[in-house]
């Protein structure tokens, strides 16, 4: 019995032998299926980078370097200030913040290929922290953008900037927040937030997606605008805003922004109901300036606006939008709601600087 075990397993051994010359794809095959590859020819993981994200984008990000006169000594310049820009043109504009370059008397841009410049100042505003600036130079790297990108909450970003001139320096984060305001140096003001971390010399560099495209522009961090102990709470102006920002100092220097002279809050239901209106969007008039031209056109406090040249007025923000928008000197037709009665008024657009 046992002799005939040993030869079964003999022919079953000699047999598997001849199968695995014979047919060499059965050999490989075992092969693979019960063995362990070395270590060293084992196929690297893939790791996730932004490496062609910064690639695309950092280029364009430039260090500015601020300088003022020293005394009544035109010749003296003394090193001030610094912060980083974004090349939005190949003419050569390059945005940056107010705040960089707003007591500057001569501006440096340094680009990340070794080339300086003096930059000349085109425009800047106050109100959303944003400069243009212009040098004249050929060959010039543009930050990517993408018109169709809407940043949303959770969206990666990069922040790319010359945090205590140290060099450029890339951080890396999220979009925690849309749409956040009152957190400006200089009043009102719509931002981005993002947990990537923006220090001194970052403001006025680029937040870009992971495609490199820009999303907004670097202004600061909640410490650096509060005084606040705070960590992984930065702001960034948001690209469409500062595209059109940059257009309008472009074009005439600085921002003209239209004027009616009222003061308003949003309406919730409740509010509606209390003024007799069945609209529950819309601005409640809680302030006209006298003399302005609210006020001249018969707009009162209490008033509930509703629509401003037939445009839905969702809120404040949006109302406040669509005036500054208008050129001064044009005329809008502001419908609104007064004592239950639906009244459409002709308001005469004044110029913000006239505001008293």
């Amino acid at each position: 019995m046992l002799a005939l075990l040993i030869r079964s397993v003999i022919i079953g051994l000699v047999t598997a032998a001849l199968l695995l010359v014979a047919v060499p794809d059965l050999r490989s095959g075992l092969l693979s299926d019960f063995s362990f590859a070395d270590n060293d020819d084992e196929k690297p993981v893939e790791l996730v980078s932004f490496n062609y994200a910064v690639k695309r984008a950092s280029p364009a990000v430039v260090n500015i370097y601020t300088r003022n006169y020293t005394g009544n000594d035109r010749l003296a310049l003394n090193t001030q200030g610094l912060g980083s820009g974004v090349i939005m043109s190949a003419k050569g504009y390059i945005v940056t913040n107010y705040h960089v370059v707003a007591e500057a008397d001569q501006v440096i841009v340094a680009l990340q290929d070794g080339r300086i410049f003096t930059a000349q100042m085109v425009g800047k505003d106050q109100r959303t922290d944003l400069a243009v600036l212009k040098v004249q130079a050929d060959n010039l790297p543009v930050i990517p953008v993408n018109d169709r990108y809407q940043p949303a909450v959770g969206d990666t970003v990069l922040a790319i900037g010359n945090p205590y001139n140290l060099g450029q320096t890339t951080t890396y984060g999220i979009i925690s927040a849309t749409g956040r305001t009152g957190m400006s140096f200089y009043g009102r003001q719509d931002f981005l937030q993002t947990d990537a971390a923006i220090n001194r010399g970052n403001s006025g560099g680029a937040l870009v997606n992971s495609r490199g495209e820009l999303v907004g522009i670097n202004t600061a961090s909640f410490q650096q605008a509060t005084d606040l102990e705070t960590y992984g709470i930065s702001f960034a102006i948001p690209y469409g805003l500062t595209e059109k920002i940059m257009n309008k100092l472009i074009a005439d220097g600085r921002v003209i922004r239209g004027y009616i002279g009222i003061d308003g809050r949003d309406v919730n239901p409740v509010m509606a109901r209390l003024l007799d209106a069945e609209q529950q969007r819309g601005v409640m008039v809680s302030g006209v300036d006298q003399g302005g031209p609210a006020d001249k056109a018969g707009i009162q406090p209490q008033d509930l606006i509703i629509k401003i040249d037939g445009q839905a007025v969702r809120g404040a923000r949006s109302a406040m939008d669509m005036v500054t928008d208008t050129r001064p000197g044009s005329t809008l037709d502001v419908t609104l709601i007064r004592d239950g009665e639906t009244l459409t008024l002709p308001v005469k657009v004044g110029d913000e600087r006239q505001r008293r």
